[in-house]
């Protein structure tokens, strides 16, 4: 196994349990508007996205079905969640098993917007172990997967993208962190994970697909 300098991961479905709330409350409102995805048709697109983008492929969707979404549709999608992220949140388990072992460089990278992030980084009580290493795309022009976000962590932290593993749970984050030179770790651990998602990780090119994180700290350490 390479040596790795920086470890950085995606937030939503690798630290925090969050993509199990949020994908089951965005199917059911979108398919109260008319738009009904199967499960692994959106988790497969719209997991990892940036809202700006995921708002923009929605909006799309509607009109192309020729349905006519609600004018505050942005706010209604995420509403019932944060609700249930306040009362419901918790971190993946292992995951600061894996932040002590590693001693390297380490940043979280994430499509969250940088208030909810840090919201949820707070709630799980993993904000101070990452911090101030925690970076949104709401600082880059292109969000995953596009390779800016985990370019911008690299050069905040001081790594060459070479030497840095990304962890990852989505296509769209596989794919960023190898347009970035990176190597690329997929993740199953997280609530959402269906039994397609390693297999899709791999497809996009992920290096290695880890069911958990102790699995992840194994594999650092060896």
């Amino acid at each position: 196994m390479a040596k790795f300098d920086a470890l950085i991961f995606d937030c939503d479905g690798v630290l925090v349990d969050s993509e199990v709330i949020a994908i089951q409350c965005e199917r059911e409102i979108l398919a109260g508007w008319g738009l009904d995805y199967a499960f692994e048709a959106f988790v497969q697109r719209f997991v990892g996205l940036h809202n700006r983008d995921f708002h923009n492929a929605i909006a799309a969707d509607a009109q192309t079905a020729g349905l006519e979404l609600p004018d505050d549709f942005r706010t209604a999608l995420h509403a019932n969640h944060w609700k249930r992220f306040e009362a419901e949140l918790t971190a993946i388990d292992g995951v600061l098993e894996v932040a002590a072992a590693f001693s390297g460089l380490q940043a979280v990278a994430s499509s969250s917007e940088a208030d909810k992030l840090v919201r949820k980084l707070e709630l799980t009580g993993l904000h101070d172990t990452f911090a101030p290493h925690v970076y949104s795309s709401d600082l880059v022009a292109n969000g995953k997967p596009a390779p800016d976000l985990f370019l911008l962590a690299a050069d905040r932290i001081g790594a060459r993208p070479e030497t840095c593993v990304v962890i990852e749970d989505s296509v769209n984050g596989v794919k960023a962190a190898l347009a970035a030179g990176m190597t690329a770790w997929g993740f199953t651990g997280g609530g959402h994970a269906d039994a397609g998602l390693a297999g899709r990780l791999t497809e996009a090119g992920a290096h290695g697909v880890f069911a958990s994180h102790r699995d992840i700290a194994a594999a650092l350490a060896g």
